[in-house]
Formats: C-alpha cells, sequence, structure tokens
C-alpha cells in the first residue's frame, strides 16, 4: 500500500506493514490507530485486522516499479522495528531500500533499542535515512541508540513535543523534526520549546524542520515560526550529483 501524503516532510507513504502498540507517552493520542479504525470500517481489506501488526508481503517490492525518483516515508501506519515484525522481513524491506538508490527512504521508530540490535544484520544504504522519535526527556535514550546506527543521515523527529528537550545530543544528527500533538485530545505545545531545539540546530549546523504547531485542527494553527516558515531537509538521494545541499526554506 502506497499513497501520496500530505505529512509535510515527505512525499509519499509505503506501508507494507500496518498496525502496532503503544510504548511511550507520544503514542497516547495515535493517528494511524484512529486512521485504521476509520478504514477497517470501509471494509479496507489492509486493516481487516484493524490495528494489529500485520505483515503485507505483496507490497515488500512495490517502490522497485516506482521509477521517478521520490521521498518516501516508509511505515507511516506501524514501526518497522515493532517487536513483532520478524527480522527477515525487516531485512527484505531494507534490501528493496538498498536497491532502489533513485528514492529517498524516510524510517522513523521509536523502539531503538531493536533498531540497534538490528545493527549487525542490515543493510545500511545511503538513501535510507534513519530517525527516532523523542516526544520529551523521557525518550532521549533513544538518541543514543540512533547513534550507534551507521546510516547516512538520521534524524530525529519531536513530534508530537510534550515538554522541552534543551540539551540534545545532535552530533552525528543531520536534520530534526518538531511538530505539536494534533487531533482529539491534542495536547498544547509551548513556543519555547520549539524556540530552544531551534537554536540547538542552529548551533550545531543541523537542519531544522518545524511541521505544525497542531492542536484539534491544526490547518487553522499552520506551521509558520517566528514569521516564516522552516523547511530545510537534508540533500536528498536522486540530487546528490547535482546539488550539494537541498536546502527548503520558506
Amino acid at each position: 500500500m502506497a499513497a501520496n501524503s500530505s505529512i509535510e516532510w515527505t512525499e509519499m507513504t509505503w506501508n507494507p506493514i500496518t498496525g502496532c502498540s503503544k510504548v511511550s507517552e507520544g503514542c497516547r493520542n495515535c493517528y494511524a490507530e484512529r486512521m485504521a479504525v476509520r478504514l477497517r470500517a470501509m471494509g479496507n481489506r489492509r486493516y481487516i485486522n484493524g490495528f494489529e501488526p500485520t505483515l503485507h508481503y505483496d507490497l515488500i517490492d512495490a517502490p522497485r516499479r516506482w521509477r521517478r525518483p521520490r521521498v518516501i516515508f516508509v511505515n507511516s501506519m506501524s514501526d518497522l522495528f515493532h517487536e513483532r515484525v520478524p527480522a527477515p522481513f525487516i531485512a527484505r524491506i531494507f534490501d528493496t531500500m538498498r536497491d532502489c538508490p533513485q528514492h529517498t527512504f524516510q524510517v522513523l521508530t521509536k523502539r531503538s533499542d531493536r533498531l540497534r540490535s538490528l545493527i549487525p544484520h542490515l543493510p545500511w544504504p545511503d538513501n535510507a535515512w534513519i530517525g527516532v522519535s523523542i516526544e520529551d526527556r523521557s525518550a532521549v535514550y533513544r538518541i543514543a541508540d540512533l547513534l550507534a546506527v551507521p546510516a547516512a543521515t538520521r534524524f530525529l523527529s519531536c513530534e508530537p513535543l510534550l515538554g522541552p528537550l534543551d540539551d540534545l545530543q545532535l552530533n552525528g544528527i543531520s536534520w530534526v523534526i518538531v511538530g505539536g500533538e494534533s487531533g482529539p485530545g491534542a495536547r498544547p505545545m509551548r513556543k519555547a520549546w520549539c524556540e530552544s531545539i531551534r537554536r540547538q540546530c542552529s548551533h550545531a549546523q543541523v537542519r531544522f524542520f518545524f511541521k505544525q504547531w497542531g492542536g484539534v485542527r491544526k490547518h487553522a494553527t499552520g506551521r509558520v515560526l517566528n514569521d516564516r516558515t522552516y523547511d530545510d531537509m537534508p540533500q536528498l538521494a536522486h540530487e546528490r550529483t547535482s546539488l550539494p545541499v537541498l536546502a527548503r526554506s520558506g
């Protein structure tokens, strides 16, 4: 299952796995869980199991058929490193990413311990960006696991940002995304928390992307910080031979 995406920092999603389970506070109001409920009610066969982790073997090779270079968020409806996803299945997904160097793949996990445990067993192609979610101080330990990964591009997603993160370890990090929680029950994000991370990124020369303020109606609150948008991203796979750096600044 692949689809064009409204997520601001990607172009499309690829979901060879659907379903997940909660591991930390950032999961409390999971958008993917809400979406899975709707899709199951609509009769979507990919969600016959609801939000139970489900493997879709027929989708593993989908990116091989996409000739035009794309920016692809891997498993927006799950966590690639969920404990119920077999290691050989994860390896096959990495093989697909390696064999499609024209695409940029974005892999994001909250299960950094499993990510780290699989380091010796996976290829780490340059076009696979590997990231961890850091929603508050209790999740900062995930950065150390991420830094052990031999990825060319490592990133942090501080979304939903639920508290201050004033002393982030950014050495070895290429990109930081910041965003507030959205949808029913959304918890507020303070501007001071965003500003602190933005300053840290500027000091460490790390690309900074401000995704949204969030709230129950995220489109009403927008994504402008200090009268501008922040859209900086690392260099995409297909641009390495033509452009030294991709910077999307609004």
